[in-house]
C-alpha cells in the first residue's frame, strides 16, 4: 500500500479545496441551541399600537370564500379582541410560519 490515503466513495467526485478541512453537518451547526422564532408585525385598530407577535399569539381561520378566512390576535397594549382578513398571501405566510389554523366547514 502507498503512502496516499484512499478516498471515500462519497468524497471521491467531489472537488477539493487545498487546504480545506472537510466539515461533518455536526461541526458545522454546533453552536446553534435553536432557530429564532417567527413573528409577525401587527397592529391594533383600537388604540393604533404597532407590535410584533410570535405565532402562538395569533390564530388563523380558513372559510369558504375570501370573506370567511380572517386571523385574529388580542392586543397586547389594550387588550381588544382583533379580527383582520386575510388573503392568500397572508395565508401563506401564517401558515409557514407556524401559526395555528382552524377551517372552517360549511354546513350546506
Amino acid at each position: 500500500m502507498s503512502g496516499a490515503s484512499e478516498q471515500s466513495d462519497a468524497s471521491a467526485g467531489a472537488p477539493q479545496t487545498p487546504g480545506a478541512a472537510e466539515m461533518s453537518v455536526r461541526t458545522a451547526f454546533a453552536g446553534m441551541r435553536r432557530v429564532a422564532d417567527v413573528v409577525f408585525r401587527a397592529g391594533c385598530p383600537d388604540c393604533r399600537a404597532r407590535f410584533e407577535l410570535g405565532a402562538s399569539a395569533l390564530r388563523l381561520a380558513i372559510g369558504a370564500t375570501s370573506k370567511t378566512t380572517f386571523y385574529s390576535f388580542t392586543c397586547p397594549e389594550c387588550g381588544a379582541s382583533v379580527r383582520k382578513p386575510a388573503g392568500e398571501r397572508i395565508v401563506e405566510l401564517l401558515t409557514g410560519g407556524g401559526v395555528r389554523t382552524l377551517r372552517l366547514h360549511s354546513t350546506l
